[in-house]
């Protein structure tokens, strides 16, 4: 059994702390003697990828606690590089299911809050969303709440907050390189259907289900119609998703950011925690702590 380390720097990292860093995981490691770390390039980042012999599992545990030690310094940071022990499943997989959240993930910001603003209840419905992905409130209560704060708003404000998002910082590039591959994008979210459908249709996603915003008359009615997308609606979506298209679970990629997406993560094969927050930080496998979503492909995919 054996599985890929991946390391990535973020673009502005200089080579020589990546090489220092290299250096000094290959003796914290139980890496083959002679063994080196070659260094490609990704959009400015460096990427280093090693096949190892070793159990995915306990390769995974010594570089946590080789990442813990390293980070805990002065000199480097989880902001300056991401690693990440890649499985068998994925690297020699003939196709893969990126399955990822939208708000904070795909896009920079939380639609909910965007819409709460033209009903001058931005700063309650924020900290409502901020505690939800904290995981200290159920979220398909939360969004009930919220949602109520948008009755009769008119669905004219839908058009306008459509304007105002913006893709994370390397969403279209991790995309466009998932599918030249021949591989799978969906995304699944506790956002909204009326503002992902125009952004799917953009990236030519393969699925994508959210949230469906209540509308009478041409006004927002306050609720949410038909079944919540919630935390276990996610995880459900990503195993249909993977059945339908004959792709092994093991097979499958997950990003998101809250505790919402806690349980896509631990179904997928490979789980990236996009700076997440601390409840699905601290449980990921992999934790990208910079803002360039398509490291997830210089993660999985062949350079």
């Amino acid at each position: 059994m054996s599985s890929t380390l991946v390391l990535v720097s973020r673009a502005e990292l200089p080579r020589p702390n990546f090489e220092a860093f290299l250096s000094r995981m290959g003796v914290a490691l139980t890496v083959p003697e002679g063994a080196v770390f070659p260094i490609t390039e990704s959009s400015g980042r460096l990427v280093t990828r090693i096949h190892l012999p070793a159990d995915e599992q306990e390769l995974r545990t010594q570089v946590e606690a080789f990442a813990a030690e390293e980070f805990a310094g002065d000199y480097i940071s989880a902001a300056d590089i991401c690693l990440a022990v890649v499985p068998e499943t994925i690297t020699q997989a003939e196709r893969l299911l990126l399955v990822m959240d939208v708000d904070s993930t795909l896009i920079q910001q939380e639609v909910i809050e965007l819409l709460a603003a033209h009903a001058g209840r931005e700063a309650e419905v924020a900290a409502v969303t901020e505690a939800a992905m904290r995981g200290e409130l159920d979220f398909a209560q939360s969004l009930i709440q919220r949602v109520a704060t948008l009755k009769d708003l008119d669905q004219q404000v839908l058009s306008e907050v459509q304007q105002r998002i913006e893709y994370s910082p390397g969403a279209r590039e991790l995309v466009q390189r998932f599918h030249a591959a021949g591989h799978l994008v969906a995304v699944v979210s506790g956002g909204f259907q009326q503002i992902l459908d125009p952004l799917a249709t953009d990236l030519e996603l393969d699925y994508a289900l959210a949230n469906t915003l209540g509308i009478v008359d041409g006004v927002l009615d306050g609720t949410v119609h038909g079944q919540i997308v919630d935390r276990a609606t996610k995880e459900t979506m990503l195993r249909s998703w993977a059945e339908l298209n004959g792709i092994p679970i093991g097979a499958t990629i997950a990003a998101g950011d809250g505790a919402n997406d806690l349980d896509l993560l631990n179904a997928a094969g490979l789980g990236v925690a996009y700076n997440a927050k601390p409840a699905l930080r601290d449980r990921a496998q992999v934790k990208l702590d910079f803002k360039a979503l398509d490291v997830i492909a210089d993660l999985v995919l062949p350079a």
